[in-house]
């Protein structure tokens, strides 16, 4: 996790030639993702048109440098049109009030964290009347020009530090990872349901016919000579055999 101060002004280096591009100008932030699409490139020479990375293009973030595969990751926003669009909506975040849905004031953005592995925004540092404290960006309604909407039940979800939110991370990761356990442990459940009830209609459709050729397992022995009447037990005895097995004995049997 990182800070937005952190990453401001930090040289871009091409890995391919070590060549400095420039360096971190501003943040592209893309507003309905709750993340930064872009870094801005400030270079020496002069610019007719607003440079930039995509996030996607970062391959870190370190305390020294941002760094990206070549100088080709760079592109001309201008040419973008979905990127001048974020560009054009002038998202800043900071020096922004964080006002509530129901329109108090909770406080005023001073900071942002992002997870600089995925560029996804995942707090923000706020001043309030009496004191400081960090936001979850779930709680983050809307970011806009000026104000940030947050949720009528953000002040309870205020915590004191910054590195509570990747604790935070962790946990839901985990109760990620639980739900997914759960739930294909549910599937599974599902599915052993299913087949058991599949494997009481084989033997309520078959117990009583009369198999009309020789049925073997898969090893070649014989389970059923011709002419044999099945009971229930015949019936699942092929089930076990496997299902290739019960496949045969139901397209070999004629009603007793």
């Amino acid at each position: 996790m990182k800070t937005s101060a952190q990453i401001m002004g930090l040289p871009i280096i091409s890995i391919a030639d070590g060549a400095q591009i420039g360096a971190v100008k501003s943040f592209v932030i893309n507003p309905d993702k709750g993340s930064i699409d872009f870094f801005t490139i400030e270079q020496e020479d002069v610019q007719l048109s607003l440079k930039a990375i995509p996030f996607k293009k970062v391959i870190g973030i370190g305390e020294f440098a941002v760094t990206v595969a070549n100088v080709h990751d760079v592109i001309d926003l201008a040419e973008i049109p979905i990127a001048n669009q974020l560009v054009n909506k002038q998202i800043r975040i900071k020096n922004t009030k964080a006002i509530t849905r129901k329109g108090q004031l909770l406080g005023e953005v001073y900071e942002f964290f992002l997870n600089e592995e995925t560029g996804d925004i995942v707090g923000i540092a706020l001043r309030l009347e009496n004191g400081e404290a960090v936001l979850p960006a779930d709680q983050v309604l809307t970011y806009g020009k000026d104000i940030v909407i947050v949720s009528d039940d953000a002040k309870d979800a205020l915590v004191a530090d910054a590195s509570m939110l990747t604790q935070q991370q962790k946990i839901e990761t985990e109760s990620d990872g639980i739900s997914d356990h759960i739930h294909h442990a549910a599937e599974t459940a599902e599915n052993i349901e299913a087949l058991e009830s599949l494997r009481e209609k084989q033997v309520a459709l078959l117990a009583g016919k009369r198999v009309v050729k020789d049925i073997y397992d898969l090893k070649g022995e014989l389970l059923f000579p011709a002419g044999t009447t099945l009971r229930e037990e015949d019936v699942r005895r092929a089930q076990e055999a496997g299902p290739s097995v019960i496949v045969d004995v139901s397209m070999n049997v004629e009603a007793e």
